[in-house]
């Protein structure tokens, strides 16, 4: 009788080399098991996380349980995954939005996008890093600490979805879930190294605990070393559910369309900041480069001057911003039945809610309204052109605590909180020149949330100094299909999945 010996287990380079769809065939195939893969996930994370702070909530035994309870046969069976400590409840665990009021608060349910990614076969051993609401384009709440990119530990991954990527680019897992509001998977895709891709408006579920997140603003997805597996996952979530306030038509076979390159496209590109301020020479140069590569690649590119009020940009995200902060605010109070002034939660929040409270109905809503008239903006401009290429950040990934405010603004939103003078802080202008000067190194990314375009961080760029600086490219809204093909295209042009970080 001829004796079979086992496979022998891989080892963390071996997993490092593939993809969360090739760890998935690995499985199909015997190669390995779900365990075996997991193991070397949680091996690595022990590794690597007490420098990059990506995993704040380990979930082993939970993982353990669904390997030995059976995984659906998706098409990402037994692959690691990571859940983001942001609107990703998961039964039974803990969800705390990145925030010190919400520690140890335990989700009654899975969210629908939860338990597709269940269906979809993941196996889910930890949350990640996110700054406290997700308010930040960096990943540093109070809660837990500051989330560092390792490319290089003293920058930042970005945010809200740092953890995320940070998990990523070490290689703790292939992909993990990310959300973006205004850039929160864009930015920190481009911070270290990543494909993100922000879906269309509506495509992903957003059930059952809202109707729709940030007024339709915020979408939820991944962040994936390889536009394949971004593609498969799309085609694994994407679709209603019980609480999606509109019929969305999905065209689907996103993984399928990758085999068919896009036609020659023309593309219009600017690296002006879309609120009127500087940006990097490294910015400029990442975006030349993309430039020259479609170029190359047989697509028609030409600077562009955009039509955009961004004055109106910014005021009609930071009135949604205000707005939000102090809905949840007081939907957090009404959950531990205290009020939003009591609650655990930074200064800058607390200042933030406050500010929410004071903008009437009337300016919320023709703040909402403004954004008809950027989308009417960008329909005229897609008349002419199929896309639009602009930066990602108008700089590379910054020191961590970059965006921290310097002490006098701390201290004053000390005092501010304690004694109510919310309104006069208003009227100084203050919070408004605070934000801007927050906004100067994201002022990309907020147009496509405000639009529901979908739009993606394409990794084709490194500084200087080794630090990734992404691309973006924004498409019409459904057009979804459109920008993963020329991501597929990219990707095969100039390959990045073997460009690791040095951690």
């Amino acid at each position: 009788m001829t004796r079979t010996d086992p496979p022998a287990h891989p080892s963390f380079s071996e997993y490092r080399q593939h993809d969360a769809l090739g760890l998935a065939e690995l499985i199909r195939r015997g190669e390995t098991t779900a365990a075996e893969l997991l193991d070397i996930a949680i091996s690595r994370a022990a590794a690597v996380n007490t420098d990059i702070n990506a995993i704040i909530t380990p979930l082993h035994d939970h993982a353990r349980q669904q390997i030995s309870k059976g995984l659906p046969a998706g098409p990402f069976a037994g692959v690691p995954f990571l859940l983001k400590d942001l609107l990703s409840a998961l039964q039974g665990t803990p969800l705390s939005n990145g925030s010190n009021a919400l520690k140890g608060q335990i989700s009654p349910a899975d969210t629908e996008l939860v338990s597709r990614f269940k269906q979809a076969g993941l196996v889910m051993f930890g949350k990640t890093n996110t700054p406290e609401l997700g308010l930040m384009g960096v990943t540093e709440p109070k809660a837990f600490g500051a989330a560092r990119n390792p490319w290089n530990t003293g920058r930042t991954p970005g945010g809200s979805s740092g953890g995320s990527a940070a998990a990523v680019a070490a290689g703790i897992v292939p992909m993990a879930s990310a959300g973006d509001g205004g850039g929160s998977i864009r930015i920190p895709a481009a911070c270290c190294g990543l494909f993100g891709f922000k879906p269309s408006r509506g495509l992903i579920p957003t059930g059952p605990y809202c109707t729709d997140l940030w007024d339709g603003a915020a979408s939820e997805h991944v962040i994936t070393r390889s536009v394949r597996d971004s593609a498969a996952m799309l085609d694994a979530i994407a679709g209603p559910d019980g609480s999606t306030p509109y019929p969305v038509e999905i065209a689907g076979d996103y993984l399928r369309c990758l085999a068919t390159p896009p036609r020659p496209l023309r593309i219009g590109y600017t690296s002006r900041s879309f609120i009127g301020r500087d940006v990097s020479d490294d910015a400029i140069k990442a975006v030349e480069h993309s430039v020259q590569l479609l170029q190359n690649l047989g697509h028609q590119v030409e600077p562009v001057s955009l039509e955009l009020d961004g004055e109106a940009l910014a005021d009609s995200y930071l009135t949604l911003y205000f707005g939000q902060v102090a809905a949840d605010l007081d939907f957090i109070a009404a959950q531990l039945n205290s009020r939003p002034g009591n609650l655990d939660v930074e200064d800058a929040t607390k200042v933030l809610g406050f500010l929410g409270k004071t903008i009437s109905a009337g300016d919320y809503v023709s703040a909402k309204r403004r954004w008809n008239q950027l989308a009417q903006s960008m329909y005229h401009y897609h008349q002419r052109f199929d896309l639009l290429l602009t930066p990602v950040l108008a700089t590379e990934p910054l020191p961590v605590g970059s965006f921290r405010p310097p002490l006098w603004e701390a201290a004053a939103m000390k005092i501010i909180n304690a004694f109510g003078l919310h309104r006069l802080l208003l009227k100084t202008g203050m919070v408004k020149q605070m934000a801007l000067d927050n906004l100067e190194k994201l002022p990309f990314t907020q147009l496509a949330n405000m639009t529901g375009q979908p739009a993606m961080s394409v990794p084709l760029y490194w500084t200087g100094n080794n630090l990734p600086l992404g691309t973006q490219l924004i498409a019409p809204l459904g057009q979804d299909r459109l920008l993963l093909q020329l991501a597929a295209q990219l990707e095969q042009a100039q390959p990045w999945f073997d460009r690791t970080a040095p951690l």
